[in-house]
């Protein structure tokens, strides 16, 4: 959900910002965490969780990063660079944040405070990143990793993608060719069939009453539908909804179990990031905290209490179920070695690969399974439909 937020800067100046947050303490958060004092913090009005004004262009924060590293690395200063991105590109609204950056920076400003100003294109996390690279003087090596970083999450994500493409355009021809079949033939046959008198079996004679349904009342049957749509898709973009159908996803054992283990690749990948660029371990778990679903999110919170009070990390993280046999172990590793930062961004590698493999046998598994179930839903249909003219065949002889 987004919210609305008026904040006092520590220049002086009092700025109008919107965020993305779960909820109103979590928004509150995430303004304080970019160094600004809340005045007022509303949601965000939308009709219908819609919102009709003009988008603005998205920021395209990995290919900023990947073209400022090669600037730096060519040998031009930080403002000479940021000033040939902002020549080169030709979209308005991203030139103008680019030219106001720079104007910051002219005034003096670090980069990460000049970023801290649009939070709707730079992340919390990559600010957090920038200003971790201000203090050890290696803006280059914190970018590459950050491009490492959201590269090695968008590989995962198309992984997941691709494999649901098959299943949904299975059920989205399933469904058309059922949809075809319920609403457009079942009422022309109901029509034919209308004065068959015999012993129709019980499922025939229902999808005969429901041709001769929507024969009279078609019209109201549609527009019912597509209320019933509507309500679905709003109840869908509900924060409330949303949390109860992850929560009942979470309790499917073999479904939860993995998406348990993706939750925390996310989380040891990012945290991995946030350690090797220098960040203290407490002050980095805050800032991933918003990257955990919040049955994980209270787990953290208690984990981090416990670090604060001098427990091991692995002991924290075994303790409040924030970890595996195997991810503790490396944990542990890490801990010795005196390299968590690195071991953690191993844990999430491994996770990654167990993820790759489930993935890819359930997508042989339910392709199958789900052309097998349309044909049998559609066969039967068919076949019901089919029953009255073996009646009248029958009543002929």
């Amino acid at each position: 959900m987004q919210y609305q937020v008026k904040a006092l800067h520590g220049f002086g100046g009092i700025e109008g910002l919107t965020v993305d947050a779960l909820d109103v303490d979590e928004a509150r958060r995430q303004v304080e965490r970019m160094g600004y004092q809340v005045l007022t913090l509303k949601p965000k009005r939308e009709w219908a969780g819609l919102s009709f004004s003009p988008r603005s262009q998205t920021f395209p924060l990995v290919l900023f990063s990947q073209e400022l590293v090669a600037l730096l690395g060519a040998g031009l200063s930080l403002l000479e660079a940021l000033e040939t991105l902002a020549e080169k590109e030709r979209r308005p609204d991203l030139n103008r944040i680019l030219q106001d950056i720079l104007t910051k920076l002219r005034e003096g400003q670090p980069l990460s405070v000049a970023l801290q100003h649009f939070p709707r294109s730079f992340t919390p996390l990559y600010v957090a990143t920038i200003r971790a690279s201000e203090r050890t003087g290696d803006l280059g090596e914190a970018l590459t990793r950050f491009v490492v970083y959201q590269s090695q999450l968008e590989s995962v994500r198309k992984k997941l993608v691709s494999a649901s493409i098959y299943p949904l355009v299975l059920l989205a021809t399933g469904g058309l060719v059922m949809a075809f079949l319920l609403f457009y033939v079942v009422p022309k046959f109901s029509r034919v069939y209308e004065d068959v008198r015999g012993n129709l079996p019980f499922l025939s004679q229902l999808l005969l009453q429901w041709g001769k349904l929507l024969e009279a009342h078609g019209s109201e049957v549609l527009m019912g539908g597509l209320l019933a749509i509507a309500g679905c898709v709003y109840g869908i973009t509900r924060p409330a909804v949303k949390g109860w159908a992850i929560e009942r996803l979470w309790a499917v054992p073999s479904l939860g179990s993995r998406w348990h283990v993706y939750e925390l690749a996310r989380f040891y990948r990012t945290l991995g990031m946030l350690l090797r660029g220098g960040i203290p371990i407490v002050q980095a778990l805050g800032m991933v905290a918003g990257l955990l679903p919040p049955m994980l999110r209270s787990q953290l919170s208690l984990a981090t209490g416990d670090i604060r009070e001098g427990k091991s990390v692995s002991h924290a993280m075994e303790r409040r179920g924030l970890t595996t046999p195997v991810a503790l172990r490396m944990l542990r590793v890490g801990e010795r070695s005196g390299q968590m930062g690195e071991m953690m961004e191993r844990i999430a590698a491994f996770y990654d690969e167990e993820i790759a493999r489930w993935v890819e046998w359930l997508s042989r598994l339910i392709e199958p399974v789900l052309m097998a179930v349309i044909g049998l839903v559609i066969g039967t249909i068919v076949v019901l439909m089919y029953f009255p003219i073996f009646e009248l065949a029958g009543s002929i002889q």
